[in-house]
């Protein structure tokens, strides 16, 4: 008796080689954004979280000890950028310090979102450290509900 042995297909898509390669090199310089400018190291970059809702997107970013009027956010195109600093405070000479793990300087993030957007409906609020910025799509981007008609 014959058994005959179904193979799955090895063919590959080039198109899902481009995205993959896209994804990397978008990565690459989304993190390399993290150090600051060029012409400064910061060793201060905030994680962000960025979540797609069926009408918008969500970002999140964690910046405590900022002050709200130190950040900037600005979108051109599909691009979301936040910018901002955390200042240092002032060491004073009376105190000895033995050890010190914390962070300023300035960032600058630039996230690409993945489909148009609206610039004139964002929105952030800023509560306990955590920046929540809103970014609507356009109306052209929302997913539209189309009905097939049976004959």
């Amino acid at each position: 008796m014959n058994q005959l042995i179904k193979k799955e297909s090895r063919w590959i898509d080039p198109f899902d080689m481009l995205t993959d390669l896209h994804e990397d090199i978008n990565r690459l310089f989304s993190n390399s954004l993290r150090l600051g400018s060029h012409k400064t190291f910061s060793a201060f970059a905030p994680s962000l979280e960025l979540s797609e809702e069926e009408d918008k997107f969500v970002l999140h970013a964690d910046v405590p000890g900022i002050d709200r009027k130190d950040i900037d956010i600005s979108v051109t195109g599909n691009t979301l950028t936040i910018k901002g600093e955390r200042k240092a405070e002032e060491k004073r000479k009376e105190k000895s310090y033995y050890y010190s793990e914390r962070t300023f300087g300035s960032f600058h993030r630039a996230i690409e979102l993945p489909s148009e957007v609206d610039p004139e409906k964002v929105t952030a609020a800023y509560k306990d450290g955590v920046l929540e910025v809103t970014v609507p799509k356009s109306e052209r981007a929302k997913p539209k509900q189309i009905k097939v008609d049976v004959k």
